[in-house]
């Protein structure tokens, strides 16, 4: 029996897995369907908005990801987490948003980061400037550096997560982040900031 053909009841709907949802949406299930972007909308503004730190963007990109995702759900092969499929959709769409207007991607407020990436005592409540010129710096990063970190410190995942999310190996992922810690001391280093 596949996904599709899972039996589920239309008030059980609310309680099914992903998968189950998946496979209904994939059959042309447009309820099914609606409970699973409704499940998933606030994790992918959230990823959208650490992204772009700009509410209306992150907006935007959420509802280009539900756009996205009507035509691409026929493509998930489960052999990921629906939610890593999902991060790259939303990193996709916040690149691609990103082009468009030209603009820094990130520079979302984040508590602690600056302790992960510069080994410094973890900032307080003081250091917000601190922690959002550190995110404005990230966002001068190459792309795959500016993934990691975003997907690492950004989002806590592990290294091992993020290189799913990345299509890399784990080793990459840890090679970005040394890469991106060392540009990003020289960076603040130049800005003189920091």
């Amino acid at each position: 029996m596949t996904l599709a053909e899972t039996e589920m009841p239309d008030g059980d709907m609310d309680a099914a897995s992903d998968g189950a949802l998946i496979g209904r949406a994939v059959s042309g299930d447009r309820a099914a369907f609606a409970v699973l972007v409704e499940r998933h909308y606030d994790f992918v503004f959230r990823v959208a908005f650490k992204w772009c730190g700009s509410r209306a963007d992150a907006e935007d990109i959420t509802q280009e990801v539900c756009v996205r995702l009507a035509r691409a759900i026929r493509n998930f092969k489960g052999e990921s987490r629906f939610t890593t499929w999902l991060y790259a959709l939303t990193i996709n769409a916040a690149r691609d948003l990103g082009r468009k207007s030209r603009r820094e991607a990130l520079k979302a407020e984040a508590w602690g980061e600056h302790d992960a990436l510069f080994g410094e005592a973890a900032a307080d409540d003081g250091d917000e400037e601190r922690i959002s010129v550190l995110w404005r710096l990230v966002g001068q990063l190459p792309d795959k550096q500016r993934d990691a970190v975003l997907l690492v410190f950004g989002e806590g995942l592990s290294h091992g997560d993020a290189s799913d999310v990345m299509g890399c190996a784990e080793t990459t992922v840890s090679w970005h982040i040394h890469e991106a810690k060392k540009r990003l001391k020289q960076l603040a280093k130049r800005a003189g900031e920091l």
